[in-house]
């Protein structure tokens, strides 16, 4: 069977985080010339066609874009990924939605919320941020012997952001959790870069790392990602 990743969103090419997906993807395809194929899924495919649609991928990358059509069908792909240890990437909604899936299926606090979704709901893990980041290059420090360490092979690099969504600080304290990796931090110590200790590879960013990449210099978290989906 031929190597597929499936973007999670239908926001395909609304403005650059979306629409430098795909040609993130091919940065790495042509460096290292290599095949897998790529294809957008609808969070409402997803929601209703569940494990038998996900079983045709070797890897997930939950895009950019909330709020989706369904909130269930994005955490639904998020779930499969992290229980079945297939790779998965999440950039800007698809950090906020990791921290979410996270949060109800592993804190097992089930109302956990996004505020896009439910701002009445008194479990806002994600909440808007009080300093919108949209359009911000910013400094991340990574943490050493991390996945995200090993891609930079740096302690620190410069990303954007396109949020305004993001951890929301009351919750924050709530993420310490033996399977979760606090891998990328910003100057004031907020939560950049998750991964779960458990999975091969599991990162999410807040940033959105596809717009730095380019065909001479593809991002390490997408190279590193697209290399572990054909393995």
């Amino acid at each position: 069977m031929n190597k597929r990743i499936a973007i999670i969103g239908e926001y395909y090419n609304n403005f650059k985080p979306h629409s430098s997906i795909m040609e993130s993807i091919e940065h790495v395809k042509k460096k290292h010339k290599v095949e897998i194929e790529v294809d957008w899924v609808d969070t409402l495919r997803a929601e209703q066609e569940g494990e038998s649609l996900f079983a045709n991928y070797s890897g997930f990358w939950s895009a950019p874009g909330s709020p989706f059509k369904s909130l269930e069908g994005a955490l639904s792909a998020i779930k499969y990924a992290r229980v079945n240890n297939i790779p998965h990437l999440g950039t800007c909604a698809g950090f906020q939605h990791s921290i979410i899936e996270f949060a109800r299926n592993v804190l097992m606090d089930k109302h956990a919320q996004h505020e896009e979704y439910d701002e009445e709901s008194s479990t806002l893990f994600i909440s808007k941020l009080a300093c919108s980041l949209a359009g911000k290059r910013m400094t991340v420090n990574l943490l050493p012997n991390s996945i995200a360490f090993e891609c930079y092979n740096s302690t620190e690099t410069v990303e954007d952001y396109y949020c305004n969504f993001g951890i929301n600080p009351e919750f924050q304290d709530k993420l310490l959790h033996d399977d979760l990796i606090i891998s990328g931090t910003d100057q004031d110590g907020e939560i950049r870069i998750i991964e779960l200790a458990k999975n091969s590879f599991f990162v999410s960013t807040l940033f959105v790392p596809q717009t730095y990449s380019t065909e001479n210099r593809p991002h390490p978290i997408i190279e590193r990602f697209v290399l572990e989906c054909i393995k």
